[in-house]
């Protein structure tokens, strides 16, 4: 038995990191896995040590049209991949909804198929409709990020596991040997796409009403990208945006508040692996009051949960934490404390027995 493990997009986002963890401790436990990843693109899941891969065409367009055909014909591709490679004993590990190429190949071949679900927000309805239907026909057993998105899209056909993201241990080790100098609440991170919905003009209101803050913005873009799309926004003087990092480990020490201002109505977080990562510098946080989000975050533990329409209320609540460092000490001590509860090591043990069918 092989894993072979598909992935569309190979970028610098959260869910082929959370596949590329996986892939490492499934190595590390003497599995043999192939991955199946559109060439050409850098990411979380290029030069994995002991990994086998294979590749297909496929390229992110701005025209939804392009897009779908670029999507539609990397899945017709994929699938051929599959159907060339794979045993029957073999498991379909497929890392998101959006590899359907592979869900078809197992079906046709009889494999077991084990979708790996991290969204739930995706447009248009109809292509979300065809996928989750993929999902619904084809897996053996779906693999949720949170207990919200389990309850959100359930396929009752399948076997469903909860699976929430972890921190890395490398990336732990590295928050907790780190030092700072930061006191109290001065700096203010936030880590995301490039998409409205993600909250990147209400992160720029924020500012704009905290002008005595610092305020970094980094971006899943390029630099140019960026220009792009604000282009007709003026950008506040205390705010610095960056393209896409590979090492995120400088603003996280840098910060003393992460933030995910999402627009609830547009996009739901079904994790957020960066405020988890976050936590491990001992940031608290302010997130949406819906998704899986609300699974790290405790409302006034270790942060706030608070819609981004009420960026008043945000300012406020950021206001009081930087008047009183003895308060929000005690916040970063309780975001500290959350991380534990997300560690590596049972992560990849309960994924181990996920894909052997032991018992959970």
């Amino acid at each position: 038995m092989k894993i072979i493990a598909t992935h569309l997009l190979n970028d610098f986002s959260g869910s082929p990191k959370v596949l590329k963890q996986l892939i490492k401790g499934w190595i590390k436990n003497d599995l043999e896995i192939n991955l199946h990843t559109c060439k050409g693109h850098d990411g979380f899941l290029s030069d994995i040590v002991g990994l086998n891969y294979y590749y297909f065409n496929y390229k992110w367009a701005a025209n939804p049209v392009i897009r779908f055909v670029n999507l539609v014909l990397s899945q017709i591709a994929l699938c051929i991949n599959i159907l060339k490679t794979a045993e029957k004993e073999d498991i379909i590990y497929i890392n998101t909804v959006l590899p359907f190429g592979a869900a078809l190949a197992g079906k046709l071949k009889g494999n077991r198929i084990i979708y790996h679900v991290h969204e739930t927000s995706m447009k248009p309805a109809i292509l979300k409709y065809f996928l989750f239907g993929m999902v619904k026909w084809c897996a053996t057993d779906v693999i949720y990020v949170s207990n919200y998105l389990a309850k959100k899209e359930p396929i009752y056909n399948a076997t469903m596991h909860i699976l929430h993201n972890a921190i890395e241990d490398e990336f732990l080790a590295k928050a907790t040997k780190s030092t700072t100098n930061n006191q109290g609440l001065r700096n203010i991170l936030m880590i995301c796409s490039l998409k409205e919905y993600k909250g990147v003009n209400e992160f720029m209101l924020l500012a704009k009403k905290l002008p005595n803050h610092s305020f970094k913005l980094v971006l899943n873009a390029r630099q140019s990208d960026i220009a792009q799309f604000f282009k007709n926004t003026k950008i506040p003087m205390n705010v610095e945006s960056y393209e896409t990092q590979s090492n995120v480990h400088p603003f996280y020490k840098w910060a003393d508040l992460v933030v995910n201002l999402s627009q609830p109505d547009a996009w739901i977080e079904t994790f957020g692996l960066t405020i988890l990562e976050g936590m491990a510098y001992g940031n608290p946080a302010i997130v949406p009051p819906v998704g899986g989000v609300t699974e790290i975050v405790t409302e006034g533990l270790n942060g706030y949960q608070i819609s981004s329409k009420n960026i008043d209320e945000i300012a406020f609540k950021i206001a009081v934490w930087s008047d009183a460092n003895t308060y929000f000490q005690t916040f970063q001590d309780e975001a500290k404390k959350a991380v534990k509860k997300f560690n590596e090591h049972a992560f990849i043990s309960k994924s181990i027995q996920i894909l052997t069918n032991d018992k959970i």
